[in-house]
């Protein structure tokens, strides 16, 4: 297949370096990446500055493109100039850390999966549950099996796959778990420091909230040591609200 592999950790990322070389093998895979790290930048796109494109090298030979953009400027651009016909399937990732909760609304890799599916490319986002010392090994390996089961079945139009894969050695992992997005996000939290020139500014500390979720959820197959694969889509929509507030019976 015609893979296109980016991510929001950058083109230079280990994580998607990893998974390129698992893939390369067998697939005819094009990188389109942010040229520098865009976390947590959900699907915002570039409209008022000029998307640059830069062929990047590794290890002297060409590796990919690089985008001055966000994740989902990569997709864009990937599918409408840089591609000369669309690809078969989107990849995004892998991510350093996990997307999962709330978290998911503000990830750049997700994002990057969501505008696949938008232009009607299988697409899936791929994170790894750590932030320190990460081995990306297994988490390539199984991305690539993924990838034929998904080539083999299909996914639904509009529809990609939230894939987050535990931290821990291979005879740790307990299974897979389709899964739905939990509803956890983080403690907001601010520290405010003064710079030397006696202004002020601050830090950004949140951290990932402790309540409780239902046992079908993304952070739940997580802590238990299990492969959470959730499918997402991009129609926000609360279906079951409309007839609710219908019966308001708003005027003009």
């Amino acid at each position: 297949m015609r893979i296109l592999l980016t991510n929001d950790d950058g083109i230079y990322a280990k994580g998607m370096y990893s998974l390129y070389l698992e893939l390369v093998d067998k697939h005819q895979v094009v990188i389109v990446a942010p040229e520098s790290e865009q976390s947590a930048v959900g699907h915002a796109l570039t409209l008022y500055n000029p998307l640059r494109v830069k062929k990047i090298k590794r290890n002297g030979e060409f590796y990919g493109y690089g985008v001055n953009g966000t994740p989902a400027d990569c997709v864009k651009i990937a599918f409408h100039e840089i591609m000369n016909s669309p690809p078969d399937m989107v990849i995004s990732g892998i991510n350093l850390g996990p997307n999962v909760g709330i978290n998911v609304l503000y990830s750049g890799t997700v994002s990057a999966a969501t505008e696949g599916a938008i232009l009607g490319i299988p697409s899936i986002a791929v994170s790894l549950n750590t932030y320190k010392d990460p081995d990306f090994g297994f988490a390539s390996s199984f991305t690539k099996r993924l990838v034929d089961v998904i080539h083999k079945n299909g996914l639904t139009n509009g529809i990609c796959l939230n894939v987050n894969i535990p931290a821990v050695k291979r005879e740790m992992i307990k299974g897979i778990a389709i899964t739905r997005q939990g509803t956890s996000r983080f403690i907001e939290r601010f520290e405010k420091r003064i710079d030397p020139r006696d202004n002020t500014y601050y830090w950004q500390a949140g951290q990932a909230s402790v309540r409780d979720e239902d046992e079908d959820t993304d952070i739940k197959a997580l802590a238990n040591h299990m492969i959470s694969i959730t499918p997402l889509q991009y129609d926000l929509t609360c279906h079951k609200e409309i007839d609710y507030l219908r019966r308001w019976r708003i005027e003009v």
